[in-house]
């Protein structure tokens, strides 16, 4: 499983989380096995994007790539 970023509108089974003043939504049952989870921009030379981490890695970590359209 990997972290990544979706517009999708709350859900009652979500929990909310609010980061650099923005609102992020996380299904509970997710939430429960992530633990926190921090949202981070990155800019190198090759590229920039969003990158996830959590208290309690789940996957790989993030999209590198959110900004060239091929997020899921």
């Amino acid at each position: 499983m990997v972290l990544a970023l979706a517009l999708d509108e709350f859900k009652n089974s979500d929990k909310t989380f609010t980061e650099g003043g923005l609102t992020f939504l996380v299904e509970e049952n997710l939430l429960n096995q992530t633990g926190k989870i921090a949202v981070d921009f990155i800019e190198n030379e090759q590229s920039s994007g969003f990158q996830l981490s959590s208290q309690n890695p789940v996957g790989g970590g993030g999209c590198q790539s959110c900004n060239s359209g091929t997020c899921g």
